[in-house]
């Protein structure tokens, strides 16, 4: 039986309260508002969000990806009194992984197969519908269901990656595409894409999907006007005797073994984590596992840069200007594609511009920003696997491997508090500029 035969069950709901509370946003238009340094539009809302937070205009709320609203008419007195104020059928039975966007009075959502719809706040009236009319057969050629993390909001379009691998345009009132690109670099490769797209300075930022199946991955910048290609990083290098594209690939093709086998199929695709610093002009991206090549030579002990990491890529260029790995070889699904969260807090007396992610590899990690460097990293949850992350330690390979690989780690066992960032002359960092 197909999906459009099953009775949906999933569903946006909201609470009266919180309706109340975000649709004071419907009178203040984002498409008009004024920000810092200049900003204007979209840009200037999402800038003045953790301000106002009379909207959700971005993806976790604003570029720093925190999720947290600064709104406090609903708190711990009231809280109880909250009701349901409407629901509305998002017509499927299967995952859904979005966050709405909130922006003029309007939520935007996506439902299975990359679908969009458009729901007033106040009332859930459905406003209109978009269907990319993804073929269904592709669900059965993909890993991980027919599931898609939300769209972007920018200045008139809502922006939304379908799972057949093409970015679209959309027009925030009609729902009627605006313009479509194909953004994916190889339709022969098994392609898809699931991740929310972000916008900043004008791109349209967006990864994709893939790994698990063998596909090299890669992130791409289009013109949120017009869907020109703008640039596009790629994530690990195409093949052991392929020539690399830009210094970033010349240094990660050092770190790949010299075998055929993972030729066009290295995986590292980035689908989910994103963020940006307007400061800095850095798009902190969180890079995929390794392909499933790997499986043809588990012995390997190559790093295969840059799966498993933080890259910093300069907005304007794509062009990688530090990355951080936090799980070299990574064969396991210890993807870092976790949230990346933004903030500046104190450290040693003195303020640092930080991001924070916990990845699957069971450390949560505190990074400077600015320089990539590693101000912390240790265990979380019910972590058993691996010890700590030494501040002399050649390699965190060992940390999170099964205890049948031979350790490697030469460094200190003790973990590294908060309170105390390493020396930037550490061999652990894993951290580099590519020049």
């Amino acid at each position: 039986m197909g999906e459009e035969e099953v009775r949906p069950f999933f569903r946006v709901t909201m609470l009266l309260g919180t309706a109340m509370a975000m649709a004071v946003a419907g009178c203040h238009s984002a498409e008009n508002a004024q920000g810092p340094d200049g900003a204007k539009g979209s840009e200037a809302a999402i800038m003045g969000f953790a301000k106002s937070g009379e909207e959700w205009p971005a993806r976790g709320g604003d570029y720093t990806e925190r999720g947290f609203s600064p709104l406090t008419q609903i708190d711990t007195g009231n809280v109880g009194k909250l009701g349901l104020a409407w629901v509305a059928d998002v017509d499927s039975n299967r995952g859904l992984e979005a966050t709405p966007i909130m922006v003029d009075g309007v939520l935007y959502v996506t439902s299975t197969w990359s679908r969009v719809m458009a729901f007033d706040a106040k009332t859930g009236k459905p406003l209109w519908t978009y269907d990319p009319q993804v073929p269904r057969s592709l669900g059965s050629q993909i890993c991980c269901d027919v599931v898609n993390r939300g769209v972007a909001v920018w200045n008139g379009k809502v922006y939304v990656g379908t799972l057949d691998g093409y970015l679209v345009a959309l027009d925030t009132k009609t729902g009627k595409p605006v313009w479509k690109v194909d953004a994916v670099a190889d339709r022969s490769r098994p392609y898809t894409i699931t991740g929310a797209p972000r916008v900043v300075k004008g791109k349209v930022i967006i990864g994709n999907s893939g790994a698990d199946l063998g596909a090299r991955g890669h992130v791409d910048a289009y013109d949120a006007e017009t869907g020109k290609f703008d640039w596009r990083f790629w994530i690990v290098p195409e093949g052991p005797n392929d020539k690399p594209e830009n210094k970033a690939m010349e240094v990660a093709l050092k770190t790949w073994q010299k075998d055929d086998v993972w030729k066009g199929k290295g995986g590292g695709n980035a689908w989910d984590s994103m963020a940006y610093d307007p400061k800095l002009n850095l798009v902190y991206v969180g890079t995929g596992n390794g392909g499933p090549w790997q499986q043809v030579h588990p012995e390997n002990q190559t790093d295969n840069l840059y799966v498993s990491s933080i890259v910093a890529l300069n907005a304007d260029t794509g062009e990688l200007v530090w990355y951080y790995q936090e799980t070299p070889g990574e064969s396991w699904d210890y993807t870092a594609t976790n949230s990346i969260i933004l903030d500046d807090m104190m450290i040693d007396g003195k303020m640092r511009k930080v991001l924070f992610q916990a990845p699957k590899n069971g450390f949560f990690y505190v990074l400077d920003r600015e320089t990539g460097e590693l101000l912390s990293a240790e265990k979380y949850g019910g972590t058993r696997r691996g010890r700590t992350i030494g501040s002399r330690c050649r390699s965190i390979r060992t940390l999170v491997l099964p205890i049948s690989r031979p350790t490697t780690c030469r460094g200190s066992t003790a973990p590294i508090p908060i309170t105390s960032a390493i020396s930037t002359t550490s061999a652990c960092r894993r951290t580099s500029s590519p020049g």
